[in-house]
């Protein structure tokens, strides 16, 4: 029989990583979920997917970039965290979470590998998580202030966090390759989005210069030369109907940031109050 783990929020024993409709709170998949195993199936199943929570769990259970999906898993099994060595972890691609009706899109880098690679839920579990979650509930977009794992209460209302790589790399260092790869879930996402579509949030540059990448791949206008990122930047994109989505630019949340105070909580908070004004 396969080892399991109590889930810490649920405590119903769960294996590591945690099969498809095997339980765990919020799974957006099911053992019928169609995978994806190539960058060319991953094309196909995006584009395809009719909805957000389709879309979510096709992407859920993606398999398409061999290097992400060994160390996702291995952290999983052999690689936890002593703090957290008796948790069972999500081990999968990290669903999108929030509002499936969003008007707001946030779009991060990658998940961490203790993080939404434990817990299932973007930008949850580590102190990147515990900066943004406290800043949007100030913000009046979380219910809760703190998310602790999935199933603990916590929702957003007007927004969804995205990513543009869905799988914890190495070194928090996705290839070239691997964001090529992935991008198709993302440029789905913003299509899904796009009728109430109001701002997207983008964290870091790599966020930045995926979102940018994903409204071109969709035909919509990006203004050229390509806008430089920066914290407080902002640009005005053009859905392929002419609807304009303002991009907005923040410094990422890592500890790197706020730790030396590059990032402090009253920036951020400047900056998500505005997204509620319109383009």
């Amino acid at each position: 029989m396969e080892p399991t783990d109590p889930h810490p929020v649920t405590g119903l024993p769960l294996p590591s990583p945690a099969p498809p409709g095997g339980g765990w709170p919020g799974d957006p998949a099911t053992a019928d979920t169609p995978v994806a195993r190539t960058p060319a199936q991953v094309r196909r199943l995006a584009t395809s997917a009719p909805d957000v929570p389709e879309l979510q769990a096709r992407l859920s259970v993606c398999r398409a970039c061999p290097r992400l999906l060994r160390w996702r898993e291995e952290v999983a099994v052999t690689g936890r965290r002593a703090a957290f060595a008796d948790e069972p972890y999500w081990g999968r691609p990290g669903p999108s979470f929030g509002d499936p009706d969003a008007e707001v899109l946030l779009v991060g880098l990658a998940p961490a590998a203790n993080g939404t690679n434990r817990t299932g839920r973007m930008f949850t579990g580590d102190s990147s998580g515990d900066f943004l979650w406290a800043a949007l509930h100030r913000a009046g977009f979380a219910a809760l202030a703190t998310s602790v794992g999935a199933g603990d209460g916590q929702a957003l209302t007007g927004m969804r966090i995205v990513a543009a790589v869905r799988c914890a790399p190495p070194a928090n260092k996705p290839t070239g390759a691997e964001r090529a790869a992935c991008e198709p879930w993302l440029r789905r996402d913003l299509e899904l989005a796009a009728p109430r579509l109001r701002a997207v949030l983008a964290l870091g540059s790599i966020g930045w210069d995926a979102a940018l990448s994903a409204a071109r791949g969709l035909g919509w206008e990006v203004p050229r030369p390509k806008p430089r990122f920066g914290h407080a930047a902002e640009v005005v994109l053009r859905t392929a109907d002419g609807r304009p989505v303002r991009l907005v630019g923040s410094y990422h949340v890592s500890p790197h940031n706020t730790y030396t105070k590059r990032l402090t909580p009253e920036m951020l908070d400047e900056v998500l109050l505005g997204l509620r004004r319109p383009a």
